[in-house]
């Protein structure tokens, strides 16, 4: 045996220690053009293990989950250049990105606006503003099944 007995242990917890590879980990894009609440929740996510996206608009949004789809999308629905309902609406018709659990995300909550989302494609409603924490309890909750289920 080469190593001594004790650094083979160190050389393990090292390994063990390591941050998780990023190709492991949860992908999470999150879509709001308020630079305060993406950046709170990017940097949340990222905190408690995710690996976050951003985007500023709708459009940005949809090309970057068709370029690189992520596990799941946060999407603000007041959005400009396009809004999240419409690129909820296009990622759901879209083959590439139609089984990225989307949860919609907005400040106006008048009645109806939950139901709306879900018919614009959204798995899920989320009134903001809505706790970091509270937020990943939702992701977390959202994607356990389809982890059991596993993703093509």
């Amino acid at each position: 045996m080469d190593t001594p007995p004790t650094q083979s242990l160190e050389i393990r917890a090292n390994e063990v220690a390591k941050p998780a590879n990023s190709a492991d980990r949860t992908r999470v894009l999150v879509v709001d053009d308020f630079d305060d609440a993406r950046e709170m929740y990017a940097e949340y996510l990222e905190y408690v293990g995710f690996q976050v996206e951003v985007a500023r608009n709708g459009v940005e949004a949809v090309e970057k989950a068709q370029g690189a789809p992520p596990d799941i999308i946060l999407m603000d629905l007041s959005l400009p250049v396009m809004d999240g309902w419409e690129a909820t609406r296009l990622l759901k018709q879209d083959h590439r990105t139609r089984n990225i659990p989307v949860m919609a995300l907005s400040g106006h909550v008048l009645a109806g606006n939950a139901e709306q989302a879900r018919q614009a494609g959204a798995d899920e409603f989320v009134a903001k503003p809505c706790l970091p924490q509270d937020l990943e309890d939702r992701i977390r909750r959202m994607l356990k099944p389809s982890k059991a289920k596993g993703r093509p």
